[in-house]
């Protein structure tokens, strides 16, 4: 007998609108980027994924490089879509990315309209869908002029191979001029996916400001710093943790004395608010107005049912952001922040 969705499942997930659009996003959203990958998809990040739409989580994030291998994320949702998700796909928003290394050659990567086009195309038969309903360009290239990347995602828009349009660690300023240029024919740049969170400030200088002034939504990743905003790191680096996975993005560089002792602090200001430091680092970026959506990742069901949890405690006082804002400063972790930097 195969999957059924939960007959109460939007009973409690809250949805937020993304910036000036028809579509709502549920507060939490699932990304792939890790554990999804393999031949196969193991019954773990199954029971993942079925936890999650049970729990109203309708939007889930994937891009063409996630896995290892590369593709092999894409791949296994798309079984998992085609067998089990199948009748529920309308009830579904999918995204996936194309910007960093996906083949060899001088065409794997990117923001070519070549690499672009040939990418989506890979995505969707992996996927084995007829669109996506987001495609991104997944980083800023800068290297090729910003109007063939918006050729590129105009005619995947126009084809009606992606429904939205969406762009992923832009700085302000380039925001700014790929939504002018799409909005010069006739294609709305309907969402940015910036990395953000008590460790990783950086939206908060502009990009922010800027998203919610042009009606852009603003989907965040990294909310939990690859898990540094957890109860993993309270007491030191851990042997089985991602900070000393040599496969991992977490270079254990990034855990400081100082970002350690930052940690440690926010942790007993969420233990006042009756939350786990993860449930208060998701609750605080979505106190952000500009943001629509928090992107968890997971490697349990259990840390997933975790994060949900997050929802039950939203508002903060004043004297809460106070001192979490004298707290949490910049931790210099923002391992994206070259694609943002022009």
């Amino acid at each position: 007998m195969g999957y059924s969705a939960a007959l109460k499942r939007y009973d409690k997930m809250v949805y937020r609108r993304c910036g000036k659009s028809g579509i709502d996003l549920p507060l939490i959203s699932l990304g792939l980027w890790h554990n999804f990958g393999g031949k196969t998809l193991n019954l773990e990040s199954k029971k993942i994924l079925f936890y999650a739409f049970d729990s109203g989580i309708t939007h889930f994030d994937l891009a063409n490089n996630y896995g290892p291998p590369y593709g092999s994320a894409e791949d296994n949702f798309g079984k998992i879509i085609n067998k089990e998700f199948k009748r529920y796909r309308d009830e579904m928003i999918i995204s996936t990315k194309a910007g960093y290394d996906m083949w060899d050659g001088p065409y794997g990567e990117w923001g070519s309209k070549k690499y672009l086009i040939a990418s989506c195309d890979q995505s969707l038969k992996r996927m084995g869908l007829q669109y996506v309903d987001i495609f991104y360009s997944h980083r800023f290239d800068p290297n090729t002029p910003l109007e063939e990347t918006a050729d590129a995602l105009e005619l995947i828009y126009k084809s009606g191979k992606a429904l939205y349009i969406g762009i992923s660690s832009y700085s302000s300023k380039k925001t700014l001029e790929m939504y002018k240029i799409l909005k010069s024919r006739n294609v709305k740049l309907f969402i940015h996916q910036p990395s953000y969170s008590l460790l990783n400030r950086w939206i908060e200088k502009d990009l922010d400001k800027t998203l919610f002034k042009l009606g852009v939504g603003c989907i965040v990743f990294s909310p939990l710093a690859q898990g540094m905003l957890s109860n993993k790191y309270l007491k030191g680096i851990p042997k089985k943790s991602r900070a000393n996975d040599p496969k991992s993005y977490l270079d254990k560089s990034l855990i400081t004395k100082k970002n350690l002792n930052t940690i440690k602090e926010l942790n007993l200001i969420a233990k006042k608010r009756g939350q786990t430091l993860s449930q208060m680092a998701i609750a605080w970026v979505l106190n952000n107005k500009a943001v629509t959506t928090a992107l968890i990742g997971a490697r349990t069901l259990e840390q997933v049912k975790e994060n949900i949890k997050s929802l039950d405690n939203l508002k903060f006082s004043n004297s809460e952001l106070k001192t979490i804002n004298q707290k949490a400063k910049d931790g210099d972790i923002n391992i994206w922040s070259q694609s943002s930097s022009y």
